[in-house]
């Protein structure tokens, strides 16, 4: 059952101070629409590349009705998004988090999500996205394991979200603003520099905002190292997503034990195996009944579906309407 979270309705005039500082930086920016599907592979695989000196990038994206690539994503790197113009809903895992204009998602990236195609969907957002070792690295100060605490959450914890009308959105939309204005600064021979001291700030900014449901220093480190575990797992399922993979085979490809590995997948995700690899499968769907023209029974043998009856039933039960009725419903939109 998906949850939905919906989250007071904020107005430009309540957002910071601050925050038309940072429209007016966006303002001289290029937002392109959301459309990934030609930077798939033929797999469907679409990795983000992060340079290996600075792993940290800011995404612009344009999101509206009809013209947002449905793709449900889970990988290592972190991210925040920030809708600016308009209300923007984003799906992690079995919720549905409903955002405002200048409100500051901490997205759950170990949990498959996606922006939602809604009607009447229209406004430019920011993705941050960057690896853990941009802000702490085994051989750096003990104190910065402190900027991952926003990315580690409880199971019992809601999603992470610094509301724009709240006291420290002002000196989050400062440091985006900074932020901004630095990473688009191609002439500046610091800009790296300056990307990661306002990065820095943000997060703070962060660990302050939720420091009343903030973990530990050793459990933050022990949920980053069984997430690197992980990793071995993720690969593979982006290369073999049609495949089954049995638990005794995701448990030898971390280096785990099967008791061991059900509870670190289930600590880190929320969910099983199975129910991980359906969200995956049911990505690719999307993206296959949107980008090509193949019949739905060929796209239910591509994914692994022994029928078209079993897609069938498993795509309904994701997205509440069946591959026909989703591939009718773009059809009109175009």
């Amino acid at each position: 059952m998906r949850r939905r979270v919906s989250l007071n309705r904020v107005s430009e005039s309540q957002t910071s101070m601050a925050f038309p500082k940072l429209m007016a930086i966006a303002g001289r920016l290029k937002f392109p629409p959301h459309r990934i599907a030609h930077l798939l592979d033929e797999k469907g695989r679409h990795e983000l590349e992060l340079p290996g000196g600075f792993p940290f990038a800011v995404s612009l994206f344009r999101f509206r009705a009809g013209a947002v690539t449905q793709r449900l994503t889970w990988h290592q790197r972190l991210e925040l998004l920030i809708p600016l113009d308009g209300p923007l809903c984003e799906r992690m895992g079995d919720l549905v988090v409903e955002l405002q204009p200048g409100d500051v998602l901490v997205v759950d990236h170990l949990k498959p999500h996606q922006a939602v195609d809604v009607p009447g969907l229209d406004t430019r957002a920011l993705v941050i996205s960057f690896l853990p070792e941009c802000v702490f690295t085994a051989g750096g100060p003990p104190t910065d394991y402190a900027y991952l605490i926003p990315f580690h959450r409880t199971l019992a914890d809601g999603p992470r979200v610094l509301r724009a009308g709240t006291g420290q959105a002002e000196d989050a939309h400062e440091a985006l603003a900074r932020l901004l204005s630095c990473y688009f600064d191609k002439r500046n021979p610091h800009r790296e520099a300056g990307c990661k001291a306002w990065l820095l700030v943000l997060l703070n900014t962060l660990i302050h905002a939720f420091r009343g449901s903030a973990l530990e220093r050793g459990d933050v480190l022990h949920r980053q190292k069984q997430s690197d575990q992980l990793r071995p797992l993720f690969e593979h399922v982006r290369e073999h997503y049609s495949s089954p993979v049995s638990l005794e085979a995701a448990a030898r490809m971390c280096g785990l034990s099967e008791a061991q590995f059900g509870r670190v997948f289930k600590r880190l995700s929320g969910m099983t195996l199975r129910t991980y690899l359906n969200q995956v499968r049911m990505a690719h769907a999307v993206e296959l009944l949107e980008e090509t023209q193949d019949s739905i029974t060929e796209i239910a043998f591509r994914l692994g579906f022994s029928d078209q009856s079993h897609f069938d039933r498993r795509f309904r039960r994701t997205f509440w309407r069946t591959p026909s009725q989703h591939r009718a419903g773009i059809a009109q939109k175009r």
